[in-house]
């Protein structure tokens, strides 16, 4: 049955991948080919052993952590994304956020569990990084949460965005700490996960600052380990 839609959508409509732009043979599995979510490469190792961060080298025997990382705490244990903000991954997640093309989120979390597989081992729950009010509002749906019910595991929604705070991607990085600095505060529903792992989700991680301020919160609750998963990180120049 799935064949027979799928050829007569693309003889009917001709839909194009809303990446490249070439026809979609199936349609039925969404509006992004094959092809195109084949491009899409993990980051390459060495990375830090916290936040995911590509290294300049290995240092055997060591710990590996970034120089962000060295410098300043963290509050979640660790985090991963499926690659890196760039080309097809970030065109995609593009598409979910501003073009509202939600059908993409299934097979986003779907690589989100596969390469990030050691991270949901052991987890009690997802929860996602919640929008604030009014951008709910606006966009009518938290792209987070839409990722985090791709992972297999419960979503709770334990934080709530108490301050809106504006796109963090925007900001030179010395500001996004303080930007989002007390802007999250957990909900009761994370009474539930009291002295439980949770995996912490968000569409992209830049410096870490957003998902550092939810784990605080989280933490702050009783969540003894906060593990973040994102569909992309900002790949920075090793220092």
């Amino acid at each position: 049955m799935t064949a027979w839609l799928d050829a007569l959508l693309a003889v009917t409509l001709a839909p194009t991948c809303l990446v490249c732009g070439e026809p979609l043979e199936r349609p039925m599995r969404g509006p992004v080919c094959e092809r195109c979510w084949q491009t899409i490469t993990p980051l390459t190792p060495p990375l830090c052993d916290r936040c995911g961060d590509p290294l300049a080298t290995w240092r055997p025997r060591e710990t590996e952590y970034c120089p962000r990382c060295r410098r300043v705490p963290r509050a979640f244990d660790r985090a991963r994304a499926i690659g890196a903000y760039e080309g097809t991954l970030r065109e995609i997640i593009h598409a979910l956020k501003y073009q509202a093309r939600r059908s993409v989120a299934r097979s986003l979390g779907a690589l989100m569990r596969a390469r990030g597989a050691d991270l949901l081992a052991g987890a009690t729950a997802a929860v996602p990084v919640p929008l604030h009010r009014s951008r709910l509002r606006a966009r009518g749906f938290n792209q987070a949460a839409d990722l985090a019910r791709g992972l297999g595991l419960p979503v709770v929604a334990a934080l709530r965005r108490q301050r809106a705070t504006g796109d963090q991607i925007t900001l030179p990085a010395a500001q996004r700490h303080r930007n989002v600095r007390g802007a999250f505060c957990a909900t009761r529903k994370a009474r539930q996960l009291r002295g439980a792992i949770v995996i912490l989700v968000d569409d992209v991680s830049t410096t870490g600052a957003t998902l550092d301020a939810c784990a605080r919160a989280l933490k702050e609750a009783g969540v003894s380990e906060v593990r973040a998963l994102t569909a992309a990180r900002v790949r920075t120049l090793p220092r």
